[in-house]
């Protein structure tokens, strides 16, 4: 980190919980904008965004990101990161023959025309469980290079995001191609074991293996699933790295009782401060995680 400084995250909505879950969970447009903007004000320097369709329902529809993105940037300054991950209903989801689901793939890469300035790549393929039924996320190694030029077109800044080690390989193969220039950013989600094959749960010792693992010039964060999230957050900060929190990862704020969004940035921020660190201003952030990127020269 620059300086003391530590980004902080907030992923407000997600693509698998509902208000069922969580009567705070944001999900329409201007419900998502305001519960930004308070996690703004309380020091949050970044939003990762997940659309969702009027009925709830998860989406990727570039028109509906480009909505919240814009009620965002109307009230704050906070660096939007849109999902290229979608979520598990809606219009992200086909039934295949045995009844389980699949995350389509020409659903997913809708995100990057949101206007974000950065977007998630997930460049790994995995298979969740939601609801009893096993959620297949294909993503080839042609759709990852597909999916990162595309980024590059645009300007978009990837953010390289890992459930484990192996989901590095891609990533950084890459890198090394050229379809992303330093500062790199990786997004760890450890702790998500119990919904993800292949997951890891949150140590120390996997944390440190995974920063091992990064190029020189990289930014890494650290998402900690349900009760991962506040020793993830601690963990992160310890090894020199950024947070996410929000009702994405954890509907909880402590055992059995529900949390919203500002109340989980308002205590990391407190956190930090007892680290001797200052939560990142957006503009900080910005000069920390590369922005504005470039678009590619059109040939």
């Amino acid at each position: 980190m620059a300086d003391g400084k530590v980004i902080i995250t907030i992923a407000p909505t997600g693509g698998m919980g509902s208000k069922e879950m969580n009567p705070a969970l944001p999900t329409q447009p201007q419900e998502i904008a305001d519960d930004v903007f308070k996690c703004y004000e309380a020091g949050a320097s970044v939003v990762a965004v997940h659309a969702r369709r009027p009925d709830h329902l998860a989406t990727c529809n570039p028109e509906i990101y480009r909505d919240i993105n814009n009620r965002i940037r109307e009230k704050c300054d906070i660096i939007i990161n849109n999902s290229t991950g979608g979520g598990v209903t809606g219009d992200m989801v086909r039934e295949i023959d045995n009844g389980d689901l699949e995350i389509m793939w020409a659903e997913r890469i809708k995100g990057v025309d949101g206007g974000a300035e950065i977007c998630t790549h997930d460049a790994h393929t995995i298979v969740g469980q939601f609801n009893g039924k096993n959620v297949f996320v294909p993503t080839p190694p042609n759709a990852c290079r597909d999916l990162a030029i595309m980024m590059k077109e645009r300007g978009i800044k990837p953010e390289w995001e890992c459930f484990n080690i192996s989901h590095m390989s891609d990533p950084l193969t890459l890198i090394k191609e050229g379809y992303d220039e330093p500062p790199y950013i990786f997004n760890f989600v450890l702790g998500a074991h119990k919904g993800f094959q292949g997951a890891m749960p949150f140590s120390l010792k996997t944390l440190q293996l995974m920063t091992d693992m990064l190029p020189k010039g990289s930014i890494f964060t650290v998402s900690g699933i349900g009760p991962a999230q506040v020793p993830a957050a601690m963990g992160a900060i310890l090894c020199g790295g950024h947070v996410r929190v929000g009702l994405e990862d954890n509907m909880y704020y402590a055992r059995s009782e529900l949390a919203t969004n500002v109340q989980l940035v308002e205590r990391l921020v407190r956190q930090v401060r007892e680290m001797g660190l200052e939560p990142a201003t957006p503009s900080e952030a910005r000069e920390m995680l590369g922005l504005p990127r470039k678009p590619a020269p059109v040939n």
